[in-house]
């Protein structure tokens, strides 16, 4: 089935947040901090005031009061005290603390004049020293917060450390590995932006704003942001051009514009150029770990240990907090059956764009670091990487599996997809091209990443005692019209996944309607039941059998007006492919008469049942869902330049029940596409004075055609056994599973200059540097 929304995409069609125009519409600038930490001395606006076109400008002390932008998710330190949680204000008050710290806003009739005036904004700065990774946590550094002493945000930890350390004392081998995963800035095509709305007749405020879950926002903005109430709050995320995780969360901008625009009284637009783009929106992952692996004389796996730093940025965003506990170190156990596990966390703030969920969310990190802990192990044991794998993988025969990490997986076959992964690749022929590599003077390497995630996010009971301040469960409404036709009401979002496809699908298979008549309404907070959004692959996992479970409602209603019509039992009348039967009769009813007689109810037991047919569900998930899968990398390495080339990628992915096919493999394909992104070519840098350095494409390097090489996609199917669907997700396996086996692949072709590990990204100045380093070590001796 091809995706129904790509005709109005490809012709131009789509509608997205700057698109859109209101009456009277006025444009904003934001005044950002130059600097990345620095007290604010004076802020001078009667120059700009004056400026042509100007409407207004406001800044930090305007709006103290209201509040700051909650972080969703609290998490406790190893004492059990909340962790610190400083405020976030809409515009900065006091202190600037990052590069690109929003001071003041300015609101002009055009997005020129507005910009113009914003640069005549005088803003005299104190300037303080900055906060990194690297120093964050040294006695004396200087504070990011005054009220937040060391930059601790929390000191965390899960797992068993007792039965770690005895597992340790007993260990043949013990393999250590200090690794980092690299910053990443998203990057969606379309740049972030947001409309903010008041009507003075009725008080309500709407604002348009590119979101992955319009009602989340209304939720954190309303009720903590600006005490509106949530009925005179109205948020619309039309058509968002991609998201990746960046467009989940509340940011300042978005609160900015709908607060100014009832002191206005007019609509306020702001779009982020690209530049802004790079240094306000949330970036991912930076993770600094130790992790240490004990193992028997047998290669088996006895314990682990991980000591992670995690950067929070200058202010906890969203779900930021949530990353690198719950949604990290509960991966730690992987396809593996690690019997202790131990992992400790310690979330600093720094002088930093806000870091949060990235495709994946915690996911990618636990597998980077397991996947090349694995190969290090079997390189130190002297293990044959396969056979250390499949010594240690979780048995069909074993699930439901508990780990030692809180988690419970409900199924997989990592045994299958590895076989799969290996027949697909042709690991067996691998020697052969690597020796005709090596007589063209080209270093060639395999890798491998054997991976599991969490998704489907997940159950409310679970997470809110874990941390979580809002629900996760997804709700559907089925409104079958008087024809027949159907549209869909989902609290899921749509931004780039498939959704008017994929859950069209669900209902032409569920009562048997043409895909045609099938409509699929989401974004709206004013049209959809209250609902979570898109993130965490959770769209059909959680979305989807919502809409299972209002179907279920819907033929279970429309089998009683059936039931009168055909003058039959309710119990004998059976619903297969859009037609109602009398079991053992030839006595039929089309979905559509059934539809009809529903709002025409002439002949219709109206006593005992209402006109309509029309119902809502939610489902709250039991569990997460537990994709898995087998991703092998082949790639080649120029000697003289460094330069690594991608040859080949395979993955086989068990992504439980497939409901679309091609939209599965177009999913993987673009998740390999940022992994590879992440494992080659792409690093935020900031520089010691807090500097953004990496703040622009021509710094920053996406990885483009030419970068990728050809992306064989598989599946195996192992169902979920939680969710009515069968479906695990699919959206972010790719960027789970590939920089492991990218960089795997890397080290291969390194063997012969000793590398044991490589960080990524592996850029070709550092591949340079490893070969050319290790000539001159070897000349040296």
């Amino acid at each position: 089935m091809k995706r129904k929304e790509d005709l109005r995409f490809l012709s131009g069609r789509g509608h997205y947040t700057d698109d859109i125009s209101r009456p009277g519409q006025t444009h904003c600038w934001f005044v950002r901090s130059p600097h990345a930490h620095a007290r604010i001395a004076s802020l001078d606006t009667a120059a700009a005031a004056g400026m042509p076109g100007v409407v207004a400008i406001f800044t930090g002390a305007d709006m103290t009061g209201i509040g700051g932008v909650p972080c969703g998710w609290l998490i406790h330190n190893k004492d059990g005290t909340p962790m610190r949680e400083p405020p976030h204000p809409v515009l900065a008050q006091g202190k600037a603390r990052f590069v690109g710290d929003a001071v003041a806003m300015v609101i002009a009739e055009t997005r020129q004049q507005a910009r113009d005036a914003a640069e005549a904004v005088t803003v005299e700065y104190d300037v303080l020293p900055a906060v990194g990774m690297d120093n964050a946590l040294t006695p004396g550094a200087a504070l990011v917060h005054d009220d937040v002493p060391g930059n601790l945000c929390y000191d965390w930890h899960i797992g068993d450390e007792a039965a770690m350390r005895a597992a340790f004392s007993g260990a043949k081998h013990i393999v250590t590995l200090e690794l980092t995963n690299n910053r990443l800035i998203p990057n969606a095509m379309e740049p972030r932006s947001a409309i903010g709305d008041y009507d003075p007749t009725t008080g309500d405020h709407t604002l348009y704003t590119t979101s992955q879950n319009p009602h989340v926002i209304r939720l954190l903005m309303g009720a903590f942001v600006l005490n509106i109430p949530e009925h005179k709050l109205r948020v619309v995320a039309p058509d968002v051009g991609g998201g990746f995780g960046s467009k989940i969360f509340h940011y300042i901008e978005e609160a900015a514009v709908t607060w100014a625009a009832a002191r206005i009284a007019r609509p306020i637009k702001w779009t982020a150029d690209r530049t802004e783009s790079f240094m306000t929106d949330a970036h991912g992952r930076d993770h600094v770990s130790v992790a240490k692996l004990a193992l028997d004389e047998h290669g088996t796996f006895l314990g682990l240990h991980v000591a992670t730093r995690a950067n929070m940025g200058a202010y906890l965003s969203t779900f930021a907090t949530s990353v690198p506990t719950y949604l990290y170190a509960t991966l730690l156990a992987g396809v593996y059956t690690t019997p202790a596990i131990y992992a400790e966390v310690k979330a600093v703030f720094t002088t930093t764009v806000p870091v949060d969920a990235y495709r994946g969310a915690g996911r990618p990190e636990a597998t980077f670091l397991l996947e090349r802990l694995v190969d290090v192990a079997a390189r130190d044991t002297g293990i044959d990487k396969l056979e250390i794998r499949r010594r240690n993988f979780i048995k069909p025969d074993q699930f439901p599996y508990q780990t030692p990490v809180a988690l419970e997986y409900d199924s997989g076959d990592y045994f299958s997809t590895l076989e799969m992964g290996l027949k697909a690749a042709d690991w067996a022929g691998f020697e052969a091209r690597r020796a005709a590599a090596r007589a063209q003077g080209k270093l060639r390497g395999i890798g491998i990443s054997t991976y599991l995630e969490a998704c489907g996010i997940a159950p409310s009971a679970v997470v809110g005692a874990l941390g979580a301040r809002a629900g996760l469960y997804e709700v559907g409404t089925i409104r079958v019209h008087p024809t027949g036709s159907v549209t869909v009401l989902t609290g899921t979002h749509s931004h780039g996944q498939g959704h008017e496809t994929t859950l069209a699908q669900l209902v032409c298979d569920q009562l048997g309607v043409p895909f045609d008549k099938v409509d699929i309404v989401h974004g709206d907070t004013a049209k959809i039941p209250f609902g979570m959004g898109t993130y965490g692959s959770r769209s059909l996992a959680v979305g989807g059998s919502a809409m299972v479970k209002a179907m279920d409602k819907i033929i279970a209603k429309a089998k009683r007006i059936a039931a009168h019509l055909m003058e039959a039992s309710v119990e004998d009348v059976e619903f297969a492919n859009g037609e109602f039967r009398v079991a053992g009769t030839d006595k039929t009813k089309a979905f559509a008469e059934i539809a009809l007689t529903a709002y025409v109810p002439h002949n219709y037991p109206i006593d005992e049942i209402e006109p309509g047919l029309e119902e809502t569900a939610f489902y709250d998930p039991k569990n997460f869902t537990y994709p898995g899968g087998c991703h092998i990398a082949e790639v080649e390495i120029e000697p003289e330049t460094g330069h690594v080339r991608m040859v080949n990628f395979t993955a086989v992915d068990d992504v439980g029940r497939v409901i679309n096919p091609m939209i599965v493999e177009g999913q993987v394909q673009g998740g390999v596409a940022q992994g590879i992104g992440q494992a080659l070519l792409e690093a935020c840098v900031y520089g010691s004075d807090g500097q953004l350095l990496s703040g622009s494409l021509m710094d920053y390097t996406m990885p483009r055609a030419d970068d990728l090489a050809p992306v064989s996609v598989a599946t195996h199917t192992t169902l979920c056994t939680h969710n009515p669907l069968g479906v695990k997700g699919c959206g972010e396996v790719g960027a789970i599973g590939s920089p492991p086996a990218v960089i795997n692949a890397v080290v291969d072709a390194l063997k012969e200059y000793d590398v044991r590990h490589v960080d990524m990204p592996a850029t070709p100045a550092k591949i340079w540097s490893i070969i050319h380093g290790s000539a001159q070590r070897a000349a040296a001796e």
